[in-house]
């Protein structure tokens, strides 16, 4: 019963790919893979690879570096919000940034409550 659980050495993943998009930028390439869990349920599976060389000449490797972060229905309009805002946000300040390296422009995390704080100054 128990080893029906496990894993075994030749299992590659329990998830199973429905969709792929590969996209390719300079160095890096970026996979969105939908997934499904044993469960049936997709998730988006987002893949950077980097590719990475070091040495030099004859003696020079080449490999990759990977990056994965899995994102699941239920957060898919915050992820997308906040990816919205951060990209807009560069958009509109990009010149701006360079003009003026020293400024912070983070814009506080919020949460889903809002707190509120009476003081009262006399």
């Amino acid at each position: 019963m128990e080893e029906s659980k496990r894993k075994t050495g030749t299992e590659i993943s329990d998830k199973e790919i429905v969709f792929s998009k590969s996209i390719k930028a300079g160095k890096r390439i970026y996979y969105l893979d939908v997934k499904k869990n044993r469960k049936d349920e997709m998730f988006l599976a987002i893949t950077e690879s980097k590719k990475v060389i070091s040495g030099e000449g004859d003696d020079s490797q080449v490999s990759f570096e990977k990056h994965k972060i899995f994102l699941y229905k239920e957060d898919f309009e915050k992820f997308m919000t906040g990816l919205n805002q951060a990209i807009s946000f560069i958009n509109d300040n990009q010149s701006d940034l360079a003009k003026n390296e020293e400024t912070s422009f983070t814009e506080p995390i919020h949460s889903s409550e809002e707190i509120k704080i009476d003081i009262d100054f006399e």
